[in-house]
């Protein structure tokens, strides 16, 4: 009998856990941050990464696409925190098109790969160093459906009617 109690107690809690999405399952041997190396790109040049954040700009070249991303701190499956401090930001290279009506300004993305380079940009008119990520495996977020309010509008004959709400007749009633 305890056996079975421990085998649904471990089925209950496995599907609480939290599941890292396959495209960035695999996580670097040490963690290191954006700030870090822009500091000394040579020395983390080819280091493995990863990285997530929200996008701010997507770049589409004749062979690639470039997303620049602003970094946010990671939960442990993966997903960029939106309220948590950026430590820089970095631009994400993927082969190929990526629509940018999908991967839109705003929207959460992390990536894994390896640190390729750097690309001096500007930030309005401010000069940038962003570390470029040759992007291996990569997840776009969902984003959570807006909510959308509608003002309530009380009826003007409520605070105006002459029937008092308990002796109201009753409109589908017959008199």
């Amino acid at each position: 009998m305890k056996i079975v109690w421990c085998v649904i107690l471990i089925m209950l809690f496995s599907g609480c856990a939290t599941q890292v999405p396959t495209a960035i399952s695999k996580t670097p041997a040490q963690t290191i941050r954006v700030d870090e190396v822009r500091m000394d790109i040579d020395k983390f040049s080819g280091s493995e990464v990863r990285w997530g954040g929200v996008i701010s700009k997507v770049e589409n070249k004749a062979s690639q696409t470039w997303i620049e991303i602003v970094s946010r701190e990671l939960r442990k499956n993966g997903q960029p925190l939106s309220d948590s401090k950026s430590s820089g930001r970095f631009i994400a290279s993927f082969s190929g098109f990526m629509d940018p009506v999908i991967y839109k300004v705003g929207a959460s993305v992390t990536v894994v790969g390896s640190i390729l380079g750097e690309r001096i940009g500007m930030i309005g008119e401010y000069t940038y160093r962003f570390p470029v990520v040759l992007v291996n495996g990569s997840y776009l977020w969902p984003q959570k459906a807006e909510t959308v309010y509608h003002e309530y509008y009380p009826s003007p004959w409520i605070e105006h009617d002459p029937w008092p709400y308990y002796f109201r007749p009753d409109p589908f009633s017959r008199w």
